[in-house]
């Protein structure tokens, strides 16, 4: 094959490569933007701001990023994560021994089997029992509120992450697509100073041997 030739050939696919590889930045940018401004538009909607740092606990400001976003309102990926794991996760802990909602139901359902039995014998104990139901149930009321916001923070924080990985492939998308148009260049501008004559990896041509005694 003449080397101009394969010049063309494998610039001209470099070319198309570059463009593919343009188009798929464009693709991962767009996806990115809007990763992000979904995110931060429903964060918005939800108006959660940071406590001021003249308000936080003594256990609130062992938290690194709640003491960074103290003040602020919630918008970013990053916010949400350290509301949700930082400061209600942090709450969470302090409520009901740290039980979840889940672990909370079985005290409850026997409490309620304790109050119904002590309502029919009027036992004693009942305003006790009753006493220790409704905290059981606020304290139930408390977790699942807190773990259901936690949750849905935490979702958003898991779709801003996407749109970050999307905008990290879409910078290497755009290198790699600048790379490959240079080295298209390249490759014509080869092209037009190798001779028309030129060959890649021409075969050989082997000589015959005249016999001496001829």
């Amino acid at each position: 094959m003449k080397r101009k030739t394969l010049d063309l050939i494998v610039s001209t696919g470099g070319l198309v490569l570059a463009g593919l590889l343009l188009i798929a930045g464009l693709v991962l940018t767009s996806n990115a933007n809007f990763a992000n401004n979904y995110v931060k538009d429903q964060l918005s909607q939800q108006n959660i701001t940071f406590k001021n740092a003249d308000t936080l606990t003594e256990e609130e400001k062992a938290q690194a990023c709640v003491v960074e976003y103290a003040g602020q309102q919630l918008t970013t990926g990053k916010q949400a994560e350290c509301y949700a794991n930082n400061f209600i996760g942090l709450h969470l802990k302090s409520t009901a021994d740290g039980k979840t909602y889940a672990e909370l139901g079985a005290p409850q359902s026997e409490l309620r089997a304790q109050v119904a039995e002590a309502q029919k014998t009027n036992a004693p104990n009942l305003a006790e029992l009753q006493a220790q139901l409704a905290e059981v149930t606020q304290q139930r009321d408390t977790v699942f509120k807190g773990e259901t916001l936690r949750g849905l923070l935490l979702t958003s924080y898991g779709f801003s992450e996407f749109g970050a990985k999307a905008a990290q492939f879409a910078t290497v998308a755009y290198l790699a697509a600048a790379a490959m148009f240079i080295l298209a260049l390249f490759g014509f501008m080869h092209s037009l100073v190798t001779p028309k004559t030129a060959t890649f990896a021409a075969p050989e041509q082997k000589s015959e041997r005249i016999p001496a005694n001829v």
